[in-house]
């Protein structure tokens, strides 16, 4: 049997915001107990479950019982197609258009929210024009400074 067909992952829910001490909890037992856990994932962007490769489900339900704020296991084994779309890294200007509304999280202006009016994809960069500035001012910040806050028309 080969390693793609013994091992398996499932899904853990959690309390929304305590996936990493979870995982932390989980991988301290994994290493007491040898426990045959091959991996964990935390995905950014889902929160309240971990992702655990295991070749079955009773060892992923010997590493997460009785800790606090582990929910419960979801039944069943998830394919990777399932799971690929939180390993693989999307950049912040992949989803950025011109006439986007974004919020700045970084630098002087955090926390105001601006205009997209010029892309550089090559560079990383997006021009903004600040919304609650007295005058319009075009300034140019990395794309990783910006949220989107809701598309343009």
């Amino acid at each position: 049997m080969s390693v793609e067909e013994s091992t398996r992952i499932f899904a853990v829910s959690t309390t929304v915001g305590q996936e990493l001490n979870v995982a932390k909890i989980i991988m301290g037992r994994v290493e007491v107990n040898n426990i045959p856990v091959k991996a964990m994932l935390i995905p950014e962007n889902l929160k309240g479950y971990i992702f655990i490769e295991a070749e079955g489900p009773h060892w992923v339900e010997r590493a997460t019982a009785n800790i606090k704020h582990v929910k419960s296991r979801v039944p069943g084994v998830l394919p990777f197609s399932e799971i690929e779309k939180y390993i693989v890294v999307k950049s912040v200007i992949d989803e950025l258009d011109i006439d986007d509304i974004v919020e700045i999280v970084s630098g002087p202006f955090r926390g105001m929210r601006a205009k997209i009016t010029d892309i550089d994809r090559g560079k990383g960069e997006v021009t903004i024009e600040l919304l609650e500035a007295t005058f319009t001012l075009p300034v140019t910040v990395h794309a990783d400074y910006v949220r989107l806050i809701s598309k343009g028309s």
